[in-house]
């Protein structure tokens, strides 16, 4: 039998002790747990009491069991998000119970309750699976608190699991958002550059229209930098109000605010170690920018209301799409700050340059996005490709995707995007013959392509010896 005597000082629970009638749940303990389902084991009726007083007032459902056979009994009927089990119990320990369930299919957090702390029965409660202990004689608060540390791990495995599946559902995000797709002579120039400065620790700044793949570039940035292991952490300044922006991004300790009840670690201690992307920098503060240029250049940080500052280990990558000098200029942006994250600067170019890319771009989303929603793809013919080609693109990479995204749901393309040009040399209503039409088409990818005939055999999805034969019988070199 466990000991059913329970510290009585400084306010200490009794088995119905009137501390535990409260009306709610309570923030302090979160607010997971007045959704979650907690099975009590304990043989001893006080006990049991005890603990349906405290936790039922606060959780949508307890139930309680008073050996390990009923227990087993409600576990096959019922879902249970935290089993608080009692350690020596007659016939069967509760470690004992709590092996045989993990083997059979238990996947709830358990809490043992113990009056014996010794190492090797915590040894035993740790292999069998149990999360937390709970040692008599204990506190209310201690119990609640212990339910509330499960329910936490029981939200984060879950929002992790989530966020995987989405991961895995969305697998066009994660290709353009950690590579650059198109081979024009703009994105294979700045694939160059970032070959170049992403092994160095140099502060690189990104500009371009929205919609350009700047956060692409800074992924590519982390992924070819030695960093590429630990976070890359994107934040979007634009999205964040003013008055929070600072602790979020440093941190804050308790009470350092109206709301601050716990301490927290800021963004730039999430990215410890790897890369931190501060994206639309210039919308920051005059006084953020301030503090940001400290932490740029010292390399340390100040949580809110802290008296401790923070060393940390950053490569950082901004970008905009605003002209910072002309910020400068008409003082929203400090000069200083601009000089110190300005070292190496990369232009992202809208998609109108970018020539035949929106079409290796509108292949990649018809791909993915008709195995996301599940539907057959749309036939780009070359009215379509011509159309996709002579659009000016003002929203740029996003805008192309969210077009093909309505085009899959619709079933087809827009009038506005077939070129009638195109139509009617398709339809045969041109004097073209098909030799002339070929010469025009490979001659035109070569012109694209700079000259470069394996390029252009790969778009056209012929050989390069093709290419060769082809050229050689028009006399082009």
């Amino acid at each position: 039998m466990s000991s059913t005597v329970l510290d009585t000082s400084d306010g200490a629970a009794l088995p119905a002790g009137n501390d535990t009638a409260h009306s709610g749940p309570g923030p302090e303990f979160g607010p997971w747990l007045e959704k979650a389902s907690i099975l009590i084991v304990d043989d001893e009726p006080g006990m049991r009491n005890f603990l349906v007083r405290t936790l039922g007032p606060r959780a949508k459902q307890v139930k309680e069991a008073a050996d390990c056979e009923e227990a087993t009994a409600l576990l096959d009927k019922h879902h249970f998000d935290v089993v608080i089990l009692d350690n020596i119990m007659p016939g069967k320990s509760g470690v004992e119970w709590l092996t045989e369930q993990r083997e059979i299919g238990f996947f709830s957090d358990a809490i043992l309750m113990t009056a014996y702390a010794d190492l090797d029965t915590a040894i035993k409660a740790l292999r069998a699976g149990a999360v937390d202990f709970v040692l008599k004689p204990f506190r209310s608060n201690q119990i609640l608190n212990a339910v509330a540390r499960c329910l936490d791990r029981m939200r984060l495995r879950r929002e992790n699991h989530v966020l995987r599946h989405e991961l895995r559902a969305t697998s066009e995000h994660v290709l353009l958002r950690d590579k650059l797709i198109g081979y024009s002579p703009q994105v294979q120039e700045i694939r160059e550059t970032i070959a170049r400065v992403a092994p160095l620790p140099t502060s690189i700044l990104i500009s371009g229209e929205s919609g350009t793949g700047k956060e692409v570039t800074a992924r590519s940035l982390h992924a070819l930098s030695d960093r590429a292991s630990k976070p890359f952490v994107p934040i979007n300044c634009a999205a964040i109000p003013s008055e929070m922006i600072e602790a979020e991004l440093f941190g804050h300790v308790k009470g350092a605010f109206t709301g601050a009840q716990a301490a927290r670690d800021g963004l730039f201690m999430h990215a410890q170690g790897g890369t931190l992307f501060l994206d639309e920098v210039g919308e920051l503060s005059l006084a953020t920018q301030s503090k940001l240029l400290r932490a740029i250049e010292s390399r340390r940080i100040r949580p809110v209301g802290s008296e401790r500052e923070a060393q940390v280990d950053l490569r950082f990558v901004f970008a905009t799409n605003a002209n910072l000098e002309a910020e400068v200029e008409a003082g929203r942006f400090r000069a200083d700050l601009f000089y110190r994250i300005n070292v190496m600067h990369i232009e992202m170019p809208p998609l109108s340059a970018r020539g035949d890319d929106v079409l290796e771009l509108a292949d990649l989303f018809m791909n993915k996005l008709s195995k996301q929603l599940g539907v057959r793809e749309v036939p780009m013919d070359a009215a379509v490709r011509a159309g996709l080609t002579r659009y000016d693109w003002p929203g740029n990479v996003r805008e192309l995707r969210n077009l093909i995204e309505r085009t899959l749901i619709l079933g087809r393309f827009p009038d506005e995007f077939r070129d009638a040009r195109a139509d009617q040399a398709s339809s045969g209503d041109s004097d073209e013959t098909l030799d002339e039409m070929e010469r025009r088409h490979i001659l035109a990818m070569l012109h694209k392509t700079g000259g470069n005939r394996n390029e252009a055999a790969r778009r056209l999805g012929v050989s390069r010896k093709t290419i060769d034969r082809k050229c050689a019988t028009w006399d082009q070199q």
